[in-house]
This record gives C-alpha cells, sequence and structure tokens, in this order.
C-alpha cells in the first residue's frame, strides 16, 4: 500500500518521517487548537497512518512500527481522540449504569440511546448505483482487514472471554478456509463490482469521520488498559450489523450489481445475529464477571463505536445530497 496524500500539517509530518526517517525534522506540536478532533481529515489520517505501521505498513517504507518519535507522536494524537470520544458518550455510559445493573440491559440501552441516521435504509430503499459503489470504496477500509483489530485483544484476556473472542474470530477468519474469510469475501465483492480489491486503496477518497471509525478499532485493541472498550467495541459492532446487512444487500441487488456484492452482506445476516449474542454475554459478560472495574470502559466502547457511525453516516448522506442537488441544478 501506498502512503496516502497529507491533508494537512499532521499527516504530512508524518509521511515525511516515513519517506525519510533520517531527516531532522521539526515536531509539529500533534496539537490541533480547536478543531474537531472526531472529525479531521489531518489528524484522523495522520493517526490512521501510524496506526497502519501495526498492520501491513506501506510500499517502500522501512520497518518503523517501534520508532519512538511515531509512537510519541501517536500517543499524543490518540490521547485527544480518547478524550474527545470519553466527552462526547459520556452522558451515554451515565444513562445505561442508571437505566440497569445487568451488562446485556446497559449495553442494549446505550445502543437505543444513540440515535442517528441510517445508511443502510437509503441504500435499501432510493441510493443510486454510484452511491452503492461509494459506500463500498469507503467500506473497504475496515473490511479488507475485517476483525484484525480486535484480534489484538486475544493475549490480554484469560478463561470463558478469551475463549469466546478466539471462537468469533475464528469465524471471522474463514473457519479454516481461506476463500471463506470475510476480507476475502469483502475482495469478491468489490472486483465483482469493478472496484480495486488492494489494500488501502481508497484511503485517498475516505473523509475523516470515516477514517475515525477505522482509527477507534486501532485505538481500542492496541492498548491494553483499554480492551473492556475494544470488546464492548466488538458487542456493538455485532449487535447492530444483522439488520443493517439485510438492508444493505438488497440495495446492492436493488441497483443490479452482481450477485457476489450482495453474497458478502447475505453472509452477516445469520454470522452476526449469532455473534451478536457471543459478544455481549460470552465475552463481554464473562469481562466483566472477572474484572467488574471494566464495567464502564465497555460501555464507552459500545457508545463511541455508535457515536462515530452516527457521525460518518451523517457526512456521506450530506455528500450524497449535495451531490444530487448538485446534478439537478445542472440538468436545470
Amino acid at each position: 500500500m501506498r502512503l496516502p496524500h497529507p491533508r494537512g500539517l499532521l499527516s504530512a509530518t508524518v509521511v515525511a518521517l516515513l519517506e525519510d526517517p533520517h531527516r531532522d525534522s521539526p515536531e509539529p506540536g500533534w496539537s490541533l487548537g480547536d478543531d474537531d478532533v472526531l472529525g479531521s481529515e489531518d489528524l484522523q489520517l495522520a493517526l490512521w497512518i501510524l496506526y497502519e505501521l501495526h498492520y501491513r505498513g506501506f510500499d517502500g517504507v522501512e520497518d518503523h512500527e517501534w520508532d519512538p518519535r511515531l509512537i510519541a507522536a501517536r500517543r499524543e494524537l490518540e490521547e485527544r481522540f480518547e478524550a474527545e470520544l470519553r466527552r462526547c458518550t459520556r452522558h451515554h455510559v451515565d444513562a445505561a449504569l442508571a437505566a440497569s445493573d445487568d451488562l446485556v440491559d446497559q449495553i442494549v440501552h446505550v445502543i437505543d440511546d444513540v440515535d442517528g441516521p441510517s445508511v443502510a435504509r437509503h441504500l435499501q430503499r432510493e441510493a443510486t448505483r454510484e452511491e452503492v459503489l461509494d459506500f463500498l470504496r469507503q467500506r473497504s477500509l475496515y473490511h479488507l482487514k475485517e476483525s484484525d483489530p480486535h484480534a489484538f485483544v486475544v493475549p490480554r484476556l484469560d478463561g470463558r472471554a478469551k475463549v469466546a473472542l478466539a471462537e468469533l474470530q475464528y469465524d471471522e477468519y474463514g473457519a479454516g478456509r481461506p476463500d471463506r474469510l470475510h476480507a476475502q469475501l469483502f475482495a469478491d465483492a468489490l472486483a465483482s463490482c469493478g472496484l480495486d480489491t488492494a489494500y488501502g486503496a481508497y484511503v485517498d477518497d475516505v473523509p475523516g469521520h470515516t477514517l475515525a471509525v477505522n482509527n477507534v478499532m486501532s485505538l481500542l485493541g492496541l492498548q491494553r488498559r483499554l480492551r473492556g472498550a475494544a470488546l464492548g467495541h466488538l458487542a456493538a459492532f455485532e449487535a447492530t450489523s444483522s439488520v443493517p446487512c439485510r438492508r444493505i444487500a438488497a440495495g446492492i441487488e436493488r441497483v443490479g450489481l452482481p450477485d457476489v456484492a450482495a453474497a458478502y452482506f447475505h453472509e452477516h445476516v445469520e454470522a452476526d445475529a449469532a455473534h451478536e449474542q457471543v459478544a455481549m454475554r460470552d465475552i463481554c459478560g464473562s469481562l466483566v464477571a472477572d474484572h467488574p472495574e471494566l464495567r464502564e470502559d465497555v460501555l464507552f466502547g459500545v457508545a463511541a463505536c455508535l457515536h462515530l457511525d452516527v457521525l460518518a453516516a451523517e457526512g456521506l448522506l450530506g455528500t450524497w445530497d449535495a451531490a444530487r442537488d448538485t446534478s439537478a441544478t445542472r440538468v436545470a
């Protein structure tokens, strides 16, 4: 994967350090002033690049996964990211804690409490063919490495939570069949639509809020202290996937894209319905039973996942609406 095009001082500095690690580069302070942390194109891209050093890396770039300067930069940027996420989701966590003493009920309360527009419903009912293709491009940033961020949590667990997470990941990774690897199924869907299947191919087309949706998984998965939040994120992801996947598949079929593209989402209708219970009860429930102090972090992970999904959905639907308005004006 090639390095993305920078979108500001922060991402430009990260790219410069990776392209020439021996240069004397003045540190930018890694700050954004009063800018929107969650939607910042520059900060979120810089973080995404730094996180990707822990996944597949970049073409022509030496192995700088543990370069102290880059780790220091990552820590400063992600501290801003985490602090803003906690600020934005605190009321959802507090409301869930006040509503029940049962963890599953609390998770469901957060899911019901975080409300926003539905991209899946739009895709099912009225999206154009180009909007569906744009959705697939946007989603490729995660689905071509599906489940990898949560896999970082496996060695940080023990007992029932570890076993349940490994069981869920086994399904995500194809249950022993490379052709059924979920990332491969999504690559097959992209190929059937004539889209690029290369890992990270569309990163330059992905806006800040969608980068944040991807970054939060790495933020939580790469830090042991946030393992509870990582598993809460997983529970929210699985619990809000089955019905939207059915709608997305219907939308793909409605605009006449190949059956292979819809097949990826059909696969997740049943799989994620089962994974929902595993994630909430066997993974998160077992973790909190053994480590009660992680309850709030689990709920934070749930709320962070859903809050960022709402922001990304608002941005994506807004972009599509604006494009339609522009097109209508030109026709008129």
